[in-house]
């Protein structure tokens, strides 16, 4: 990925320049750590594009790693490939029409989802509170991107002007992809009225393979929710779950609490300080109770932790966007990709382990000696969890 002087970074590329592919039934799926990885395989794959590009991001950053998708996006455009973009009026709050003028211009179309300026005609005051948070790329319908990576210079590494935030994605290249780009075109055409491609298949209510997309906001089997807590419930010997806004319902914690009691070594991995300060807050008031129950807490210290990532019995891996809080269930569009391989879960645990290397382990004893003022105040953060 270009810094903001222009320089490719070739030190940080070359610590992983080819992260392992894994072969999973009809598809290849590979792990991508941080922007340094992500970044560089989406461009690529993004300049090898010979016919549609779709992009939906959640955030998409008016700086050096914003610029350099959209310069990508419009090189393609101007090549004739189709190139379609989505993105969050909130997350992407610093972005606006005339930006994106040198795509728009080379023929490629630009979608804002749910603008918050009451000043534009599709303005609806009922729809500010829904967001589309999804983090997702697909090319030519048969290479596929999401997880938690946003477009924005946070995902840089340090010596090329971010911050480092450690994330996760994950890509494919096969049939899943085309479960990614159903999935685009639905919310495409919610937001423009128009016909998805002839050539887009509809989504099963359930998975027919063992790489498949789970969702938000579906009453289905594809229910990213329902997905964790079959399968907690069902875990037998361990749940891994690192996750940036870790403040699950009742549902999940009953089965956090229920696979602990069955004998599963249960441990979550949370970010020592989160970008947002309430949700900090919100994510300690449920210490005391996840470790009364067994449930092991870890906290990564640094940078920001800011990936959604879950291993059960080295079965079974989803990795997406999804947080597991009241807004990622009830509020946002989500996506994950569910990957059920054995190679692949004990290959992202072993970077699982490896992030917990550098983490601290919170002891129940030690946590309960935090002052009567920081309980207020995670008190009152948990109370407000459904309307931030």
């Amino acid at each position: 990925m270009e810094s903001p002087s222009g320089s490719l970074g070739d030190d940080e590329r070359k610590r992983d320049a080819n992260p392992s592919w894994f072969e999973v039934g009809s598809d290849r799926v590979r792990l991508l750590r941080d922007g340094v990885e992500a970044f560089p395989a989406m461009l690529d794959v993004i300049a090898a594009a010979q016919r549609e590009v779709l992009l939906e991001m959640y955030w998409v950053g008016a700086d050096a790693v914003g610029q350099r998708f959209r310069e990508a996006l419009t090189e393609r455009a101007r090549a004739g490939v189709k190139v379609c973009v989505i993105h969050d009026a909130v997350g992407s709050i610093g972005i606006t029409p005339s930006w994106w003028r040198p795509l728009t211009a080379a023929g490629g179309r630009v979608v804002e989802y749910h603008s918050i300026s009451p000043l534009d005609p599709r303005f609806r005051l009922e729809r500010v509170e829904l967001r589309d948070h999804r983090k997702l790329l697909v090319v030519d319908g048969r290479h596929g991107f999401t997880g938690g990576i946003n477009l924005a210079t946070p995902w840089l590494p340090l010596q090329e002007g971010g911050t480092g935030w450690r994330d996760d994605m994950v890509q494919v290249l096969g049939e899943a992809s085309e479960e990614l780009r159903t999935l685009f075109y639905r919310t495409w055409r919610k937001l423009t009225r128009e016909s998805a491609p002839l050539d887009v298949r509809p989504l099963s209510r359930r998975h027919t393979r063992p790489v498949w997309v789970l969702a938000s906001q579906w009453r289905t089997r594809r229910s990213i929710h329902r997905e964790y807590v079959v399968r907690v419930s069902r875990a037998r010997e361990r749940v891994d779950i690192a996750n940036s806004y870790f403040v699950p319902d009742r549902r999940v914690r009953a089965a956090l609490f229920r696979a602990v009691r069955n004998g599963v070594h249960v441990r979550v991995l949370v970010p020592s300080k989160s970008d947002v300060l309430v949700v900090q807050f919100a994510v300690e008031a449920l210490f005391d109770t996840l470790l009364r129950h067994g449930v092991e807490v870890w906290a990564l210290p640094g940078t920001m932790l800011h990936a959604k990532t879950a291993i059960i019995d080295d079965e079974f891996t989803t990795i997406g966007s999804y947080n597991l809080d009241e807004r990622s269930w009830r509020k946002n569009l989500e996506v994950n990709m569910a990957v059920e391989d054995r190679a692949f879960a004990r290959h992202v645990r072993g970077w699982y382990e490896r992030d917990l290397q550098s983490a601290s382990k919170i002891e129940l004893s030690t946590w309960r000696d935090r002052s009567v003022v920081r309980r207020g105040f995670e008190w009152a953060a948990f109370a407000m969890r459904r309307l931030w």
